[in-house]
């Protein structure tokens, strides 16, 4: 199912302004296996980006390959860091290895640079709510944003950014 928004904003008068398209789509994310860091505190994006990097840290010193990372927001200032890693890597200190099980999320990918992220966090929970209504899905659980490397040091994995809510139906 997908939602198509679009937001023509050529006009006669300026005809150089293109449309902007953001497209919702429900579906199932794979499940993967991830080292992990979690913490409880108001939003700080500092804070996210220190443990991004201690984890992606930690992984370099064990000689482990990470593959996507995420951030995790669980709600009530809860939020967690993953790096996906291969079977068989193991956790010590703070740094938890899990399993994400496959799970129907609604996802939405978009470029940060070209749609403010608040406008289609915004987007995001009205379709949420919506399709709440018309009970198409239960519930809402986690969102997650899932890029293709570090967003602070990749250009290209930052205008790649994946936004996945997870629903139940």
């Amino acid at each position: 199912m997908y939602l198509r928004v679009v937001a023509d904003s050529g006009s006669p008068s300026d005809p150089g302004r293109t449309a902007m398209v953001v497209d919702f789509e429900i579906g199932k994310a794979g499940a993967f296996r991830a080292a992990t860091v979690a913490w409880k505190a108001p939003w700080n994006d500092r804070r996210t980006r220190k443990e991004f990097e201690g984890l992606a840290r930690w992984l370099k010193l064990r000689g482990i390959r990470g593959g996507r990372w995420f951030f995790i927001e669980k709600g009530g200032n809860s939020f967690r860091v993953a790096i996906e890693v291969p079977k068989g890597t193991t956790g010590d200190g703070k740094v938890q290895v899990r399993s994400f099980a496959a799970s129907r999320v609604v996802r939405v990918q978009f470029d940060p640079d070209e749609v403010s992220p608040r406008v289609v966090y915004h987007g995001l929970n009205d379709f949420l709510r919506w399709r709440r209504k018309d009970k198409t899905i239960r519930a809402v659980g986690d969102y997650r944003e899932i890029y293709d490397g570090n967003p602070w040091t990749n250009a290209k994995a930052f205008s790649g950014l994946r936004l996945e809510a997870l629903v139940r139906s």
